[in-house]
């Protein structure tokens, strides 16, 4: 018998025990090469150079996002015994969503231009180490966690629901754990008055008692602000801009006159051939060292990548106000203005001028939205409460990088 203990920032205390089936599955898919792999990617990819503290990594919030869908289902398991027989694939979708990511997480997949829910998916059925311990539960789980993360199928909508929708185990985590990494207090949601108050409507899908729309809303609030304050925050967005500059750059350059190991030339160059081992090679840990010496590298070829490398590595960012007040022609007025500016200092307007747009959609009514139940009548939450109505129409911000 093995009793495996996770000591835990956000819930203290995690147990194993491999007594439980699918919890020595759990054990054997953590113990795995690839789940290791997300020690060494950050849960929030360069916002450490804005929030000091947000050094988390994707495996922190995986085994985090496994204890909320253990604790999510020992209470809807009360009202519905049945729910027990999906707890392999629970417990693997939970631990396994975002195995596929690459460096610095959502950074990675911008600047790369990969999907992580496909390659969780082709992880889950192409390495052994990840697939085998599914497959020995029971035949067929790998599949089955493949296509939930990667198609949103599921045999149960209650089971793709806390994976997948307004308010899975996923979202929950990662705002806490955001919240509390970076030192904003918006993340503070009831955690306890929302599990509590998850119930199962008569169509057989997640619902909402109720008692618990006021800790719901303030999730929702958060989720919103947090959105503002820390994954959208300027800083940030001028890091994620300067790291696809940097990745752009090296990629106009060509493999003659970049230096990389194997794994980057096959990430840069040639994405299409990555295979599953050359996927896994590459983690922070492994761009970081590619930064480093592209920093050091001597060429006048490559002045210009040195130059972003060394803005980045240091921290000498560039400037950033929002435009999103601004219309289109407007703001293209003023890009061209900074570039203006930029080359009367002496410097590369395109290296150092940009305009960068994000978009935060809000509540989504009719994708996953949620509905309260209170046994007798169900209704969607929008109908019921004002605050949530408030905060469907999507937001978006607009930087002027300079």
């Amino acid at each position: 018998m093995i009793v495996r203990t996770y000591h835990d920032p956000l819930y203290k205390a995690i147990s194993l025990d491999s007594e439980d089936p699918a919890e020595e599955m759990a054990i054997e898919l953590i113990d795995s090469s690839p789940f290791q792999r997300l020690r060494r990617i950050k849960q929030l990819g360069p916002a450490f150079l804005t929030f000091h503290g947000a050094e988390s990594s994707r495996f922190t919030h995986s085994i985090g996002v496994f204890n909320l869908v253990r604790k999510v289902l020992k209470q809807l398991s009360k009202s519905n015994k049945d729910l027990n027989r999906y707890k392999g694939l629970l417990y693997g979708a939970s631990l396994l969503h975002d195995i596929g990511h690459g460096p610095l997480s959502h950074t990675g997949e911008e600047i790369f231009g990969i999907n992580h829910e496909i390659w969780s998916a082709r992880l889950i059925r192409g390495h052994l180490e990840i697939k085998n311990p599914l497959e020995k539960y029971k035949q067929g789980t790998a599949d089955q966690v493949a296509n939930l993360l990667e198609k949103g199928r599921a045999e149960s909508p209650i089971i793709k629901a806390l994976i997948s929708s307004q308010l899975d185990c996923d979202r929950l985590d990662y705002l806490l754990r955001d919240s509390l990494s970076t030192g904003t207090n918006y993340g503070n949601v009831d955690l306890e008055r929302i599990i509590s108050a998850f119930t199962i409507a008569p169509d057989g899908d997640l619902a909402i008692h109720p008692k618990g729309l006021m800790a719901v809303e303030h999730y929702l609030v958060v989720r919103n602000l947090m959105y503002k304050s820390v994954y959208n925050h300027r800083i940030n967005e001028v890091c994620n801009w300067l790291l696809e500059k940097i990745i752009r750059t090296a990629r106009e350059l060509g493999e003659k006159k970049v230096w990389t190991d194997s794994a980057m030339t096959q990430w840069i160059w040639h994405p299409n051939e990555i295979d599953i081992k050359c996927f896994l090679a590459n983690d922070d840990s492994r761009l970081n060292y590619h930064l480093m010496r592209w920093e050091e590298d001597q060429s006048e070829r490559t002045t210009d990548l040195k130059k972003l490398c060394k803005r980045f590595i240091h921290r000498k960012l560039l400037k950033a106000i929002s435009v999103a007040s601004m219309s289109n022609e407007v703001q293209l007025e003023a890009l061209s203005l900074a570039r203006k500016l930029a080359e009367q200092s002496g410097l590369n307007p395109d290296l150092n001028c940009g305009l960068r747009h994000q978009k935060h959609r809000g509540y989504l009514p009719y994708i996953g939205g949620l509905r309260l139940w209170d046994g007798t009548n169900l209704s969607s939450i929008e109908q019921q409460s004002n605050l949530v109505r408030s905060l469907i129409n999507p937001s978006a911000s607009s930087w002027l990088i300079y």
